[in-house]
């Protein structure tokens, strides 16, 4: 049997070198490349710590004075604090900070609020939207009846029209606003008016830009909405996880009991503890700053774009993120998030509207700010990355993959130079 003092105090790096060497890579990958996904961003080193804090021993079902288990008092406190701290960053009444993921967080509304059958109005996934919104390969896909609205073709946005005239239609029990790569303000007064002419619940998902939400940089979806979830990572800097708001006493059993024990077991309690700390976070003064910054660097990033040629689905950004569309260049977004990888900045493809493209391939690629400002970059350094972007996007348009490695090679320098005045962690793995 191992001795258990030294289970107890043999780090990581002296017993599997290869888990160790693995982290190692990323974070020399993470330190060296400029981050461009939009549902990336950089934790403090104190969420870290949380993170990775003796927390992650203790079991506990149920919420905060109402546990399954005993010796559960810290991680009431815990919980607790995450709790009033969502409550007060977002101005609502209610929070339930246990969903391990944004998507585990709707499916607990969900299962809240509605019944096998029951008819979702939904933004598309080709329009924007996400899988938990009721995408057809998606468990709620299986167990409602979806229907999707989309966008107006001439400009990208939103085509409330269609919403209102759907929701007659249909008579929708749910309607949910927001998505993971629609780069507009939500007009949540407008949504709030269609669900309330059908009876609906108003689902606002803001996981993509809760921080500015936060930050006063976008506008708020209470009291229109009738709950909101959001993730903790994304721009508001913190763990992986998902968080669920609301305001009306009467919704709270059935949110809660949504998600447990609805769709989850016990908790991840080492992540409830590094929601509280990035929920602390951003509730202080300099986060109002971060929040500016974020848009004003996506602005910064999109306008680069926009002066090389490049076009933006829905003409630009209100978020954190924007959605560039290929095919004017005759790209797709595979082969170009490729060339963008080996050139140090790191995007994701995907699909625009009416693509006519597989999800595999896409027709395009969509980019986020927030990693990025969190390093420390702004407009200028936003701007100079865009124009990285264009030259390995020219670069390949001309050339094609097999001929673009000199261009690729050196926008790589330039990136890497641009990281390296911004570094992250020091002497973390030491």
């Amino acid at each position: 049997m191992q001795d258990p003092q030294a289970y107890f105090a043999t780090r990581l790096k002296d017993t599997d070198r290869e888990v160790f060497d693995a982290i190692a890579g990323e974070l020399d990958r993470q330190q060296d490349q400029i981050e461009l996904i939009a549902s990336e961003n950089l934790v403090s080193l104190a969420s870290l710590d949380a993170l990775g804090s003796v927390m992650v021993n203790k079991t506990v079902e149920g919420y905060p004075g109402r546990r399954y288990y005993g010796g559960a008092e810290f991680a009431d406190t815990l919980e607790q604090l995450a709790i009033d701290r969502a409550t007060q960053l977002f101005g609502c009444k209610h929070a339930n900070v246990q969903p391990h993921s944004g998507s585990q967080a709707n499916l607990g509304v969900f299962l809240a609020l509605l019944k096998p059958g029951d008819t979702i109005l939904s933004m598309d996934l080709s329009a924007g939207g996400h899988l938990s919104h009721g995408a057809k390969v998606n468990l709620t896909g299986k167990w409602f009846n979806v229907v999707h609205y989309g966008v107006r073709p001439e400009d990208g946005h939103i085509d409330m029209a269609g919403v209102e005239r759907l929701a007659q239609e249909h008579q929708p029990k749910l309607i949910i606003c927001g998505g993971s790569a629609y780069p507009r303000a939500i007009d949540f007064a407008a949504f709030r008016a269609a669900a309330d002419s059908v009876g609906a619940w108003l689902l606002a998902d803001m996981a993509h830009f809760a921080g500015l939400v936060a930050g006063g940089q976008h506008p708020h979806p209470f009291p229109h909405a009738h709950v909101a979830t959001a993730t903790t990572y994304k721009n508001l800097r913190g763990v992986r996880g998902g968080i669920t708001l609301w305001n009306d006493d009467a919704m709270t059993v059935k949110l809660n009991s949504g998600v447990f024990p609805g769709v989850q077991g016990s908790v991840i309690l080492n992540a409830v503890a590094a929601k509280a700390v990035c929920l602390g976070e951003a509730l202080k003064p300099e986060f109002q700053s971060y929040a500016a910054n974020v848009l004003a660097n996506a602005r910064a990033l999109a306008a680069s774009l926009q002066a090389r040629g490049i076009d933006l689905v829905a003409g630009g950004t209100d978020t954190p993120l924007m959605l560039v569309d290929l095919r004017g260049i005759g790209l797709t977004g595979n082969v170009a998030s490729e060339a963008l990888e080996r050139a140090g900045l790191t995007c994701n493809k995907n699909g625009v509207p009416n693509d006519p493209e597989p999800p595999q391939v896409t027709s395009g690629l969509r980019f986020g700010v927030s990693a990025g400002t969190t390093r420390g970059f702004g407009a200028d350094e936003f701007s100079a990355v865009g124009g990285w972007i264009a030259d390995v996007l020219e670069g390949l348009a001309e050339s094609g993959p097999g001929d673009n490695g000199a261009r690729e090679a050196t926008v790589r320098d330039e990136t890497r130079a641009l990281c390296r005045q911004f570094p992250i962690y020091p002497d973390l793995m030491d």
